[in-house]
């Protein structure tokens, strides 16, 4: 098998071949899984309670529900998913908070489309929209926010 020094060397279809083929990243996605789901969660609570009990408009329900979320998702993964510990907090916060702007802004132009176009209901179009941004999010904070150092 080949060591981490080659396979940073190879073409990316292969390094994800290889990748697939490594029963650790199945694990650390169950885990990234879990911790979005309990984020998920989060934010879909936080939404509710600011747009069906406070009447907030719900595209600033949805971004103060994901600020929520992504502290939480961010502690989460750090800690648990990626057991980034010894990497230094504020550089990957910053990090984990870029990848989750870009995920969020992906889901904010999903639930308008969602909502304005094709006519659905608000929490509905918020579920699916941030099911939509997961494997952007999972990619980016694997790949940048918590990638470990060679």
């Amino acid at each position: 098998m080949p060591d981490d020094a080659t396979i940073m060397e190879l073409r990316p279809h292969v390094r994800l071949i290889h990748g697939l083929r490594r029963p650790a990243n199945w694990l650390q996605l169950v885990r990234f899984g879990l911790v979005g789901a309990v984020g998920f969660i989060v934010n879909l609570a936080v939404f509710a309670l600011l747009e069906h009990a406070f009447g907030v408009q719900y595209l600033l329900a949805s971004v103060v529900a994901w600020l929520v979320a992504v502290l939480n998702n961010f502690i989460l993964n750090r800690h648990w998913t990626f057991d980034a510990r010894a990497g230094q907090a504020r550089f990957q916060a910053i990090r984990f908070f870029a990848v989750s702007a870009l995920a969020e802004g992906f889901s904010l132009l999903m639930l308008t489309l969602l909502v304005e176009g094709a006519g659905m209901a608000k929490l509905p179009a918020q579920a699916l929209a941030v099911a939509c941004s997961t494997p952007l999010n999972f990619l980016g904070n694997k790949l940048w926010s918590f990638r470990a150092r060679a």
